[in-house]
């Protein structure tokens, strides 16, 4: 993992961030630790995530990658341990603060889309916005264009396919300009063409828009597109390397 220069923590204020330079760290974790029922899901992970990274997070099923992604997406508190996010001490921070620094700095693409079904592509897409009270109809039409969906803006999603729906996901968790996007198992639910051109695209749009894109699968053909690969196992940061460890099943809860 690279190293990055130690940097100030500033305080929190509900007003727009300054965006950090290329070289500034916007996602850091330190002896980052879950625990449920006595049992501990993350045992003491550390990670360093820089404005311009392409981050791998591999392990086995169970080994603790869905709880690490609800961490640093700021969607669950960890037990123990210190998160920054875009240089603010997440653990300093009440709920509301945490929602909306959420909002204005992370976007996640899921597995599993998690469009409503009740709502267009366009809607579902704009749901960001809607919730930050900052609509940009300009900019979610750069979108649709930029990630081949502009014909699909009021389609429903029981209408797309797949790789369609993985597309408006994507719009959706780039529709406040994030500077990090969390991506859990992106690929996970498509067909390995369409999971290519998924792949393709984050990459394309995670340069484009000069975002920090951290990716969690448990697929071992992933690692050879990304830049800085870690491994987890048993809720325990393994290797930090690109020659990760055999991913055999791991009997952890995730």
């Amino acid at each position: 993992m690279s190293i990055f220069p130690v940097y100030v923590t500033v305080a929190y204020n509900t007003g727009p961030a300054e965006r950090p330079t290329m070289t500034d760290p916007v996602l850091v974790g330190s002896g980052l630790c879950v625990t449920r029922r006595g049992t501990k899901i993350l045992n003491g992970v550390s990670l360093t995530v820089g404005s311009d990274a392409a981050m791998l997070v591999q392990g086995p099923s169970g080994a603790g990658k869905s709880t690490l992604f609800n961490v640093l997406g700021l969607l669950e508190p960890p037990s123990s341990g210190r998160l920054e996010v875009a240089g603010r001490d997440a653990s300093a921070l009440s709920e509301r603060q945490r929602a909306s620094l959420r909002r204005t700095t992370l976007g996640f693409v899921f597995q599993d889309f998690q469009l409503i079904g009740d709502l267009t592509a366009r809607e579902n897409a704009s749901l960001p916005q809607e919730h930050a009270g900052n609509r940009d109809p300009d900019w979610l039409d750069t979108l649709f264009e930029r990630l081949g969906i502009a014909g699909l803006e009021h389609q429903y999603p029981a209408t797309l396919s797949g790789g369609e729906k993985q597309r408006v996901a994507i719009a959706r968790a780039l529709a406040n300009r994030p500077e990090i996007i969390l991506a859990d198992e992106p690929t996970g639910q498509l067909d390995p063409d369409t999971a290519e051109s998924v792949l393709n695209l984050l990459f394309s749009m995670k340069e484009s828009t000069e975002t920090a894109l951290v990716v969690i699968s448990h697929d071992p053909q992933l690692a050879q597109r990304f830049d800085e690969r870690l491994f987890i196992r048993g809720g325990t940061l393994v290797s930090d390397t690109a020659s990760t460890p055999d991913a055999s099943p791991s009997t952890e809860t995730n």
